[in-house]
């Protein structure tokens, strides 16, 4: 490859994903916390069928989404260029209002245009034509975003409700119980933080080589089957992530942002199978727990939710399982 790259310059495209993974997590959260906020009574939404909260939720989880898809860009092409991507992201600021989701927000994308400025500035200096175009890309929807969330900082917040006793049936919800729902939340995090890196790391020369004929007819090898596989368990980790961040929020509680247990890559096929397998049963026994001790405690909704959240882990499970 004639780009001439510096571990310097690895670092500096790695702290571009450290960001993306960052922002994607806190927009995700921000936008399922709307299910909390929503509830309060808005004279102007009480007679409308779409409110403040869903018109700056739906924008929050479209972002979420788009955020990611540029760290699984940046990480696919840290690859190529003979380095290897972070799983570690700087740490989310969730917020508790529309009003700081949009100052928090438009802090970030600040602070994001400031770094992609130095990574075009660096890759035109090495001759890395492709990185600058990716990134410069990428630069026009991180300003899109900015003027964005630019138009929600000045937004009127609605009174926090002044506090009242806590009615006898939500007495359940206890601390010990919001930490237990936690480590699904950080289980989920780190699952998605771990699959997109190895959908993108299959992307190397030496996974994607081709050593049968079978293989240059199909156009197909194992290493793309299984990053194939792994892009539609990200977005099912995803709809996990939202639905039980949800869950959290509206029963009063707050989500961590830190993944458990840290994400692992691995080398190649063989290793994404393997510690991806271990991931699911890992989550599969956690989640177990959780409808156990959601059942003891008469969470008919809480158990639900994991029920069937639990039956795709376990298609996950068996989706590994078929390629080891």
């Amino acid at each position: 490859m004639a780009v001439k790259v510096t571990s310097e310059y690895i670092g500096l495209l790695n702290q571009a994903v450290s960001r993306e993974i960052q922002v994607s997590i806190q927009y995700m959260l921000q936008h399922t916390k709307m299910e909390k906020l929503m509830r309060k009574a808005i004279p102007e939404n009480i007679l409308l069928d779409k409110t403040t909260y869903d018109a700056v939720g739906a924008f929050l989880k479209e972002i979420a989404i788009e955020e990611m898809k540029h760290a699984a860009d940046i990480m696919e092409r840290i690859y190529l260029l003979g380095g290897s991507a972070t799983t570690k992201a700087d740490k989310p600021v969730v917020g508790g209002s529309l009003s700081e989701f949009a100052r928090l927000g438009v802090a970030a994308e600040a602070e994001a245009l400031e770094l992609y400025r130095k990574i075009i500035k660096a890759s035109r200096e090495v001759g890395d034509r492709t990185t600058r175009q990716l990134f410069q890309k990428i630069y026009k929807a991180e300003e899109e975003h900015l003027l964005k969330f630019q138009e929600y900082v000045d937004l009127k917040d609605e009174p926090e409700d002044a506090e009242s006793a806590v009615s006898e049936w939500r007495k359940i919800f206890t601390d010990d119980y919001f930490a237990l729902l936690n480590k699904a939340v950080a289980s989920e995090i780190s699952a998605i933080i771990q699959y997109t890196n190895q959908h993108e790391k299959a992307s190397l020369l030496a996974l994607r080589k081709k050593v049968s004929a079978l293989e240059v007819v199909t156009e197909s090898n194992k290493a793309k089957i299984v990053s194939d596989l792994l892009k539609t368990v990200f977005m099912q980790e995803m709809d996990h992530l939202e639905k039980i961040s949800e869950r959290i929020y509206l029963l009063g509680g707050e989500c961590t942002v830190v993944p458990d247990p840290i994400p692992q890559v691995g080398a190649d096929p063989k290793d994404f199978i393997a510690l991806d397998k271990d991931a699911e049963n890992t989550a599969i026994m956690l989640y177990r727990q959780i409808i156990a001790e959601a059942l003891k405690r008469g969470d008919t909704t809480t158990r639900n939710m994991f029920e069937e959240i639990i039956k795709q882990e376990e298609e996950h499970y068996w989706s590994f399982d078929d390629y080891q």
